[in-house]
């Protein structure tokens, strides 16, 4: 695989990752009555398989504040699709930052 058709399928990987561990983020954040352990499992592993692969593509790092727009587009489309809301119930910016991604289940 020729190097520049690589990165831009860890790019695209990591584009994936951020929208799916935003779109559960969503849904904790909005459906509280949904919460549980099997919805923190699934944050969680998000999480770490969005730590290894930045660790196994640390070029991408400096990509992540473009990616986090891209990906909360993403993550509210399906979000909407998910719980049924309408995708004017999300912020239209990302309420998060990458570090609060990683570590904070918003209690809200």
């Amino acid at each position: 695989m020729l190097a520049g058709t690589m990165i831009k399928a860890e790019k695209r990987e990591l584009l994936s990752r951020l929208a799916v561990l935003l779109m559960h983020l969503l849904q904790w954040q909005h459906q509280p009555t949904l919460r549980g352990n099997s919805r923190r499992a699934i944050i969680k592993v998000q999480r770490r398989e969005l730590e290894r692969h930045l660790a196994d593509n640390p070029s991408l790092k400096a990509r992540l504040p473009e990616l986090i727009v891209t990906a909360y587009e993403d993550a509210t489309l399906l979000a909407a699709r998910e719980t049924g809301l309408a995708e004017s119930v999300f912020s239209a910016a990302c309420p998060w930052s990458f570090q609060e991604m990683m570590e904070v289940i918003s209690e809200k």
